[in-house]
């Protein structure tokens, strides 16, 4: 694994390259177009078996990069795929910080095969893992996360996405004191967010989407952090798709080790607007770029520039 990622690296690279000449060009499709079809001619070239557990959607919904579909020359060992050719399309599309690009990977059979639908989150650092829990109230959590980061729970920070369903938990953390953090997208990057201790983040919570929830599970895993989330079908039809899945009970809490069950995974992201994690792409003479990525596995945390 370790050998292969930083060939999975050059692939994130190679599709935020592709999507940076639509920043602000608000037209979220083709910039996403283009990163997907990156991505996935780079994962092609790479000696491994693939299968995308998370994907850009179904077959008969996405031309590339769908759920199931198998990457990598098929000479190699077998490796689960999470990916997000960008995760914040709409901040690409307006010209907007933060967009990555994101591949999160791991042994064959380790991700959990999540379906595209919405699923609350709780996600926090290496000192408060084992502390939370979704069934309890998010009063009780920041007490837990307080003590566990040796902090008051009015010095603690909680990313939240600026949603409308999210009025009611962010007063109730507001209430304990603490500080809400509101972001528009990115989701992935507030929960690796929490482990590192450059960026003033205890937890992300609420309700987002399940795929950016397995990706960010992998580089908490990774990390040290600890994250949990519930799937949220919204009729019989996604119940069924779950259960189509392989998740035999969809409403059941799904642990750290639930998302994904392997030590030996690694993420990897590339920059493609300037953000809180990574410097976005930064045009250079003779066609030359420069880009910053960071590779994290097992036995490496490090931040990679490479032009």
């Amino acid at each position: 694994m370790s050998e292969l990622a930083t060939e999975f690296v050059k692939a994130t690279q190679q599709a935020a390259v592709a999507a940076y000449p639509w920043v602000g060009k608000q037209r979220k499709n083709p910039a996403d177009a283009a990163a997907t079809e990156a991505l996935r001619n780079h994962l092609n070239l790479i000696d491994f078996t693939g299968e995308i557990k998370i994907g850009e959607g179904e077959m008969d919904e996405a031309p590339m990069l769908f759920i199931g579909e198998k990457v990598g020359t098929g000479s190699g060992p077998e490796i689960d795929i999470a990916v997000d050719p960008i995760d914040g399309t709409a901040l690409v599309a307006a010209g907007k910080g933060n967009a990555i690009t994101v591949i999160a990977a791991a042994d064959s059979g380790s991700l959990l095969h999540a379906p595209d639908m919405y699923m609350e989150k709780i996600a926090v650092g290496p000192k408060a893992k084992g502390k939370i829990s979704l069934e309890v109230p998010i009063g009780d959590n920041l007490k837990a996360v307080a003590a566990a980061n040796g902090k008051k729970i009015t010095e603690l920070r909680v990313a939240v996405q600026k949603r409308p369903r999210h009025a009611e938990l962010m007063m109730a953390v507001q209430r304990t004191g603490a500080e809400v953090v509101l972001f528009s997208d990115v989701d992935i990057t507030l929960a690796v967010a929490t482990c590192l201790d450059e960026i003033d983040i205890d937890m992300v919570a609420g309700v987002g989407g399940a795929p950016e929830g397995v990706i960010g599970a992998v580089a908490l895993r990774i990390l040290g952090g600890d994250f949990q989330g519930k799937l949220l079908p919204k009729n019989e039809i996604q119940r069924q798709r779950c259960l189509d899945m392989g998740i035999s009970e969809p409403d059941r809490m799904l642990l750290l080790e639930d998302l994904v069950a392997s030590d030996n995974c690694f993420f990897a992201a590339t920059g493609i607007t300037d953000g809180i994690l990574l410097r976005g792409l930064i045009p250079g003479d003779e066609h030359k770029v420069r880009v910053q990525s960071f590779l994290y596995n097992e036995c490496t945390r490090k931040a990679l520039s490479i032009c």
